[in-house]
């Protein structure tokens, strides 16, 4: 035994903690499950489409990012910025599971149950038949969830709950990892599902072990700014659904609301014919999404001209900015460009690429692009236009908000089952695109 401050393994200084194992519990914990009739093998044939039937959400936007309800026996992390809404969602969700489906306990280790009342009464829900347990301890948690046989178990937050078999304090490396793998273990031999809430780091991550980001099913990022009143959630691993899912919800006094339609609310405040605005169409997960593009170019005299996005790819602008001087002609060494994406929304796919380029050509030359016209395109470094995924789609989504016109690449293929009420615009590079937009 020697001191150590920097971990062999990720090169992270003060991650090592001292973990003393416990035998005894360790065997102890091991038969719990084994005894469990759901833990026999079972043959694939035998197994009947009824012993995995979901439990119903009553919250569309949150049901369609799980894969079309809740899983009996998953584990379900829930992660986000402190403020953002986690609780609220999980209460509401709570509440939905209890009145339709069966009992529900929601446990808080950071909440008094008088602050949960009055968190549910504020959401119009104080009569709920929702069970509450204040505990922190998650031995006497688990005590309770196998009384109670709960359809649905809440646990917020997995920093506060420890093991009194381990010497480390609640929060810890081993605390979180061992608490997350005992509600595994639960949830699996018993067939109860289980959220947790994890608290996120400064760095955007969950906090912990990014062991426990693989013990779970399904791991949820509840994303947004404080100052929208937009929520992003968001599926980043799931095994029962679409990875990269997106439900989309807003922040009111009743708690969270679902946004049905999430393009038109993005579109809601949209100034018609401003430079510098463009429409572009973007998929998450298997939903397409219209959103706002703005851009502004302003001469400076600074040597190092500024690059600014607020939800768009820093690496993608410079690249975007490099095509159109190379390619097009339009400079803009001496100006300041900021792209921002509107609704709070992150871009990290590259068919907004033409949407982007030319909402920054728009604003530098002052031209207006037309209203009725989306976008959709990724642009490569010869400035040619390529291909993007699941376009029949987006066109199909443009048609459907009203949008008369759609700037597309150019293809060999014919797009599929496009409505008669657009017009498809092809072009091959971004040259002949700004021509058909700015100069058309």
């Amino acid at each position: 035994m020697r001191w150590a401050g920097k971990c062999g393994d990720c090169g992270e200084w003060n991650t090592l903690i001292e973990e003393i194992v416990d035998e005894r519990a360790s065997i102890g914990n091991a038969r719990i499950g084994s005894a469990n009739a759901l833990n026999a093998p079972q043959k694939l044939a035998d197994i009947r489409p009824d012993d995995i039937k979901r439990i119903p959400l009553n919250i569309g936007e949150f049901s369609r990012v799980l894969g079309g309800g809740i899983v009996p026996g998953s584990l379900v992390l829930v992660g986000g910025d402190p403020g953002i809404g986690k609780s609220t969602l999980l209460m509401q969700s709570a509440v939905s599971i209890a009145k339709h489906s069966g009992t529900t306990l929601y446990v808080s280790g950071e909440e008094s149950a008088q602050q949960l009342k009055m968190r549910a009464e504020r959401l119009g829900v104080g009569d709920s038949e929702l069970y509450l347990l204040t505990e922190t301890n998650l031995d006497t948690v688990v005590h309770h969830i196998e009384q109670m046989k709960p359809k649905l178990t809440i646990i917020d937050s997995i920093q506060t709950m420890y093991v009194d078999s381990l010497a480390s304090s609640a929060g810890t490396v081993t605390q979180v990892r061992e608490s997350a793998q005992r509600l595994q273990q639960l949830a699996k031999s018993r067939g109860i599902a289980c959220f947790i809430v994890g608290h996120v780091t400064k760095e955007g991550t969950i906090a912990g072990p990014k062991v426990l980001e693989h013990i779970v099913d399904t791991v949820l990022q509840l994303e947004g700014d404080r100052f929208h009143t937009f929520r992003l959630l968001r599926s980043i691993k799931n095994r029962f659904g679409a990875t990269n899912e997106v439900g989309v919800f807003e922040m009111a006094g009743s708690g969270m609301t679902e946004v049905t339609n999430p393009s038109e609310a993005f579109l809601a405040e949209r100034m018609m014919n401003a430079p510098g605005s463009a429409i572009a169409v973007t998929m998450e997960g298997t939903r397409p999404l219209l959103v706002e593009v703005q851009a502004l170019t302003s001469v400076t005299q600074n040597p190092m001209p500024r690059r600014t996005a607020n939800g768009f790819d820093h690496n993608r602008l410079y690249l975007l900015l490099a095509v159109l001087a190379k390619r097009v002609g339009i400079r803009l060494h001496d100006q300041d460009v900021f792209v921002n994406v509107v609704g709070g929304l992150n871009i990290d796919e590259p068919a907004a690429d033409l949407a982007a380029a030319i909402a920054i050509a728009s604003a530098a030359k002052g031209a207006i692009v037309p209203s009725d016209l989306a976008i959709i395109g990724e642009i490569g470094l010869s400035g040619e236009l390529r291909q993007v995924a699941q376009l029949s789609h987006r066109v199909q989504e443009a048609a459907k908000l009203g949008f008369l016109r759609c700037l597309v690449p150019k293809t060999t293929r014919p797009i599929e089952n496009v409505p008669p009420n657009i017009k498809i615009l092809p072009a091959r590079s971004v040259g002949e695109a700004l021509d058909r937009v700015l100069n058309g």
